[in-house]
């Protein structure tokens, strides 16, 4: 029983020298944006303008950091009214019924300076998949008007619309089947 008080009482005071901290997106400086293209001959592109992202971290490189966002599908904005609401439309992203889009990271793995590849498990139309992305960390600074201590990131990468099941009836020549994924991000400490 001495024995099991005493490694408890280590793992309790290792622990206790590990914070971990949460960063929040800060919606105006913070942007999630997607393209397609068009009869393979135009790119078109659109935003989720309403969004969650958090960042945890217990390393100030964030090289353990796990990232989580969620993102209102009937947010979606392509600068035309009525191929927005046929995205929302059971065609494509049937926001009814599946009114999110979330991702979570499981892994993080270094690829350079400030680099790293992301793994994680997006949920799309109900139908969630490991995904794998780029991850640039851009820094960390100070705000000079909130005076918040704030960290910038950028993902980016490709995903198929059709492992998702979304809009199954418009064939890739119409519209690609890669999705081109960007997202930049001003993370505040809270």
């Amino acid at each position: 029983m001495k024995k099991f008080t005493i490694i408890l009482s280590a793992v309790l005071a290792l622990t206790a020298f590990t914070t971990l901290d949460t960063w929040k997106n800060d919606k105006p400086h913070s942007q999630l944006g997607f393209t397609v293209t068009h009869l393979g001959i135009s790119d078109v592109s659109g935003t989720f303008n309403d969004f969650e992202a958090i960042v945890t971290s217990s390393k100030p490189d964030f090289s353990d950091a796990v990232f989580e966002l969620t993102a209102n599908v009937a947010s979606i904005d392509t600068r035309v009214e009525a191929r927005n609401n046929h995205l929302k439309s059971a065609d494509f992203f049937d926001a009814a019924k599946y009114p999110t889009i979330n991702f979570k990271s499981t892994s993080l793995k270094e690829n350079g300076k400030d680099k790293f590849i992301v793994t994680g498990n997006l949920t799309i139309h109900g139908v969630t998949k490991q995904v794998t992305m780029d991850l640039t960390y851009r820094g960390t600074t100070e705000n000079p008007m909130s005076k918040a201590k704030v960290a910038g990131f950028q993902l980016s990468g490709t995903i198929n619309r059709s492992d998702f099941n979304v809009g199954p009836g418009f064939p890739a020549p119409m519209i690609s089947d890669k999705v081109t994924i960007k997202a930049d991000g001003e993370f505040a400490k809270n």
